[in-house]
C-alpha cells in the first residue's frame, strides 16, 4: 500500500485481498507456500481495516484522515476481537 491512501483506495486493495484469500482457501489443500500467503494476506487485512478504522476516526474528530498510518503486524495482530 505505497500509493496515496483514501477510503477509495483501501477498500479497494480490501476487496482484492478478500479475493485473494477466497482464492487461496478454494483451491483445496494448501502447501507451505500457500499457506504463508495466506498469513500474509490475513495480516494485511486487519492491517488495512485498522488503517480504514483509524481514517475514519480522525475524520469524526475533526482530524485529518491521511495522517493515518499503517500498523506494525504485532499490534494489529493483538487487538482483540
Amino acid at each position: 500500500m505505497n500509493r496515496t491512501r483514501t477510503d477509495k483506495t483501501v477498500l479497494e486493495r480490501i476487496q482484492d485481498l478478500v479475493e485473494e484469500e477466497h482464492r487461496l482457501y478454494g483451491q483445496g489443500e494448501m502447501g507451505d507456500e500457500e499457506r504463508r500467503k495466506l498469513a500474509d494476506v490475513e495480516v494485511e487485512l486487519d492491517q488495512c481495516w485498522d488503517l480504514l478504522r483509524q481514517r475514519r476516526a480522525l475524520r469524526e474528530v475533526g482530524e485529518d484522515p491521511s495522517s493515518a498510518r499503517v500498523r506494525p503486524e504485532e499490534v494489529v495482530e493483538s487487538y482483540e476481537q
